[in-house]
């Protein structure tokens, strides 16, 4: 079948763009997120494609004043992967690797229409291969760009204007676990195990992003740590290395009370981060782990939903309420002794045994 996308020098296989390998659990995503230079508003923005299941969806959500205001849509793609556009939800790229707009048209009591000015080039992370035992769980690529957000946000009848907001958004594709569950999992069954924190951090001229992934036993199998200077492009990004995470979790859960970032500069110094969490966004809200929700959930052709929470009346050990992005203030040392303030996100899904953490189980605390 051929599509818009076969216009375009993009093919990465001799089959037309609709044809994406043979994985059914092939997904391109799109990611977005902003906040308030104060804090006080946080929304975040999602859009995946899953060309083996024909199925788009996407999802807005806002955390203001406490509560979480999200609006899921999906639809059925007809194979076009082009027409970025599910119901009243539209991603458009206006200047491809800098410029993206996220517009929702007013429903259900929900409007969004800013647009996205990236600070710096996009990082590109290392790809992330994980498999569970003889088969492959997730093999993706993902870059990730921090940037500004201006436009309009309504809530229920209340108009806001996003001005100069800060915010990260991300591109991932190739296979994630999407859709229906395996109907014949891997024999002999293992006790999941997923241990993932992400930091994107805007910093007054800079930014700085950490991730890591950790097997049971506390050993990175997938981390980076970059600092990228205000305006830098490809080769001026700053890849530190050495990065150690520390983590002091609030007693009982698995939620980051305080963390610290230790990362060797490319100079011989040090740089020095620390993180102090001020609000929880569930990602839920955008479909992450969602019960009804999920990435690539067949719903009868098109269909959107309405959902209202309080996440601080949210169990944090339901299995749907594990994954978050804790709102974080920031605190920065450079190698010459120079601090900053910033603020960013660290984003928390912590499942199964990790022994660092002294979890032996898969939602112990």
């Amino acid at each position: 079948m051929l599509t818009k996308g076969d216009e375009y020098p993009i093919h990465q296989t001799p089959e037309p763009v609709a044809v994406a390998g043979s994985d059914r659990n092939f997904y391109d995503r799109f990611f977005f997120n902003g906040y308030s230079r104060d804090g006080s508003i946080f929304f975040a923005g999602a859009l995946g494609v899953y060309p083996h299941l024909n199925i788009m969806d996407g999802a807005i959500s806002v955390l203001k004043d406490g509560r979480q205001r999200s609006l899921h849509v999906s639809r059925i793609l007809g194979m076009e992967r082009m027409d970025t556009r599910v119901g009243p939800l539209s991603v458009e790229i206006l200047a491809p690797l800098q410029s993206v707009r996220l517009h929702l048209q007013e429903t259900e009591g929900l409007a969004l229409d800013v647009r996205f000015e990236g600070r710096h080039f996009p990082i590109e992370e290392p790809r992330f291969t994980y498999r569970q035992g003889p088969r492959m769980l997730i093999d993706c690529t993902r870059m990730t760009q921090n940037g500004s957000w201006t436009g309009s946000l309504s809530v229920d009848g209340e108009h806001l204007d996003i001005v100069e907001f800060y915010g990260t958004r991300d591109r991932s594709w190739g296979v994630r676990p999407i859709g229906a569950r395996d109907a014949q999992p891997v024999v002999p069954l293992q006790m999941p195990q997923y241990y993932w924190l992400w930091a994107p951090v805007n910093l007054p001229g800079a930014s700085h992003f950490f991730h890591v992934n950790e097997d049971a036993c506390g050993a990175p199998w997938n981390t980076r740590s970059v600092l990228a200077p205000e305006g830098a492009m490809q080769e001026g990004l700053s890849h530190l290395h050495r990065p150690e995470f520390s983590v002091d979790w609030t007693p009982g859960t698995r939620r980051i009370g305080s963390a610290r970032l230790k990362a060797g500069d490319p100079s011989g110094g040090e740089h020095l981060l620390s993180y102090t969490p001020m609000a929880v966004f569930q990602m839920k809200g955008i479909g992450y782990g969602h019960a009804t929700w999920g990435h690539g959930a067949f719903h009868g052709g098109y269909a959107q939903e309405r959902e209202d929470f309080v996440p601080a009346e949210l169990a944090w050990n339901d299995l749907d309420n594990l994954h978050i992005q804790a709102l974080v203030q920031v605190a920065h040392i450079g190698p010459d002794g120079s601090e900053a303030q910033g603020l960013g996100v660290l984003e928390q899904l912590c499942l199964g045994p990790h022994g660092p953490s002294g979890w032996t189980d898969i939602v112990d605390a």
